[in-house]
């Protein structure tokens, strides 16, 4: 009889807790803080926690200090993510870069841009290493800011394009954050207080609410007025679908309906002209297992024999020098595993046979070279007599000499390799200006344009810097990406000034409403928690749950 006695007791103190645990849930019913209560103290239960009164701080004065940098860190983070992020036409030039210094190759800009993304949902997700992503981020921007200074221009233009949908964002964030600044600026029981947590809050999204007046993008025009698509130069042929500078590479360019071919050019020590970037085969040879004692010998100084011998394909397959390279087929494996150095005249033939445009980086040989004072009257030769391409497809880029040029060559079409006044490019007979996209103006190039003198960047091969060209009016491009590019039908952001202007304001009165309807919510739930919490203790007294607390505390005394 004692036994069955203390289980029902047993029993009925049970029921009781999970009784008293239901109508602490039904009277604190908040999943979202719940949620994040759960990530920021592990305490998931709500009968853990304790509700804040009205006019007090939420937060302890160490966890006031320590938010400033919790702010700071994903700024910063989010900052270093975009701006990496929007340098991925470079990762080639940024990995060839640390190849030329560290002597491998390895893909330093994939690994970065995935500890950059890493870091910014860990401290998104979990908002905990502040010091370690503030670190990470601070250091990362300074090395690029001294490392890498026309990476700021590449941001730059892309907020020409990506602008429209960062003003999306950021305002999205700002209704998202008006949920505990009006809770905290309601809750604050000082004005002055309320002034320092409201007041900046406006002030930035007054700014994010008129920013878009200052806001310029080529691609906001009006219907009808966007230019022909600019043609597309291969630069080294398709360096992302075949080694570079081989006849393979020029003929994937071929076959994507690139309109030109861009190389490099180098004289051998026996006066070949060849096409080579590099100053040493060691990156694009298998020099390494041919001539292992003459891995750091320029190129220039083997003889036309000695570079025969060498495969200018096995390190594409196996270093993947670019990032997202799609797989290969069996085939082109195969094809990309026999490619040898191709010539000059191989090149010109080849580019003459299909009618594609041509341009090219002459190398003059270094002293001591035998063909040091002779390298341009050899190349010319390979040009007028060898290959015996038709003139008008060769853009001639090299500045020296450029008279004697145009007097035993009329017929090429001569390229400058920067921005000039348009007297001097008229006067030396100038058809086109071959710049680095980060030099790209759409106003620099309608006044060319206007001159008869069209523009060519280097090297564009993400579509938004591709659509950022041709809403600009650039009339070609150099590419690794002639097949990405060639599917391109329009730019990826084009549209009329209407069209944006209701998209700007449509996105403003949006965020007002529902910041005012946050704020006016808060409102209302704090007023009433006032109001009720002064009849508090009567309602206690009075109501079912003062029962549950009776017995609660009565509950030992039975058991005992």
């Amino acid at each position: 009889m004692e036994a069955s006695s203390t289980s029902l007791k047993r029993l009925k103190f049970g029921k009781l807790k999970v009784v008293r645990r239901s109508l602490l849930q039904r009277y604190e019913h908040q999943p979202f803080i719940s949620c994040l209560a759960g990530f920021y103290s592990c305490r998931w239960k709500r009968y853990q926690r304790e509700r804040t009164e009205p006019g007090k701080c939420c937060c302890s004065m160490r966890e006031c200090m320590f938010f400033p940098l919790l702010v700071a860190a994903f700024c910063f983070s989010l900052v270093f993510l975009y701006t990496w992020g929007e340098g991925k036409n470079d990762y080639n030039n940024f990995d060839w870069y640390n190849y030329g210094n560290l002597g491998f190759w390895f893909l330093w800009s994939l690994v970065i841009l995935i500890v950059a993304a890493v870091l910014f949902a860990y401290i998104s997700l979990l908002l905990i290493g502040t010091f370690l992503v503030l670190g990470f981020s601070i250091s990362s921007l300074f090395a690029l800011s001294i490392l890498w200074r026309d990476h700021g221009k590449t941001v730059r233009l892309s907020f020409q394009v990506t602008a429209p949908y960062l003003h999306i964002g950021a305002i999205a964030i700002m209704v998202l954050l008006a949920w505990p600044v009006a809770l905290h600026a309601i809750r604050a029981d000082k004005k002055v207080t309320q002034v320092i947590i409201v007041g900046p809050y406006l002030a930035i999204l007054l700014f994010l609410f008129l920013i878009p007046l200052g806001m310029y993008s080529p691609c906001i025009r009006e219907m009808g007025t966007l230019g022909p698509k600019p043609a597309l130069i291969g630069h080294r042929g398709a360096p992302m679908l075949a080694p570079e500078n081989t006849e393979m590479s020029f003929m994937k360019t071929i076959e994507h309906g690139g309109d030109g071919l861009e190389t490099d050019v180098t004289i051998s020590y026996d006066g070949v002209p060849f096409l080579m970037h590099d100053d040493t085969l060691r990156r694009t040879t298998n020099i390494q297992e041919v001539y292992p004692n003459d891995t750091g010998k320029e190129a220039s100084f083997f003889s036309w024999d000695a570079l025969q011998k060498l495969n200018a394909g096995t390190w594409f397959l196996k270093n993947k020098p670019f990032v997202g390279m799609g797989s290969l087929s069996k085939a082109d494996q195969n094809q990309a595993m026999n490619q040898s150095i191709y010539t000059l005249s191989s090149f010109l033939r080849l580019a003459d046979s299909h009618n594609k445009l041509v341009i090219f980086d002459l190398y003059r040989p270094p002293e001591k070279h035998p063909y040091r004072n002779l390298w341009l009257r050899k190349v010319l030769d390979v040009i007028l007599n060898e290959s015996k391409i038709k003139r008008h497809l060769v853009l001639w880029l090299h500045n020296s000499v450029r008279s004697f040029v145009q007097s035993v060559a009329p017929g090429f079409q001569h390229t400058m390799g920067r921005k000039a006044p348009i007297e001097d490019l008229l006067k030396h007979n100038i058809v086109k200006l071959n710049l680095v996209y980060t030099d790209m103006s759409s106003e620099d190039i309608r006044k060319y344009a206007e001159a008869n003198i069209t523009t060519n960047f280097y090297v564009v091969n993400e579509p938004w810097l591709y659509s950022l060209a041709w809403c600009s009016g650039a009339h070609s491009v150099t590419t690794n990406a002639v097949h990405l590019l060639k599917d391109l039908s329009q730019p990826l952001f084009l549209m009329t000034p209407q069209q944006y202007n209701v998209m700007w304001i449509l996105t403003d009165l949006t965020s007002a409403f529902l910041i005012s309807l946050i704020f006016a919510l808060h409102w209302w739930r704090e007023k009433n928690f006032s109001c009720c919490a002064q009849d508090s203790n009567t309602m206690i007294e009075n109501g079912t749950y003062n029962k549950f607390k009776t017995e609660l505390s009565d509950m030992p005394a039975v058991l005992a």
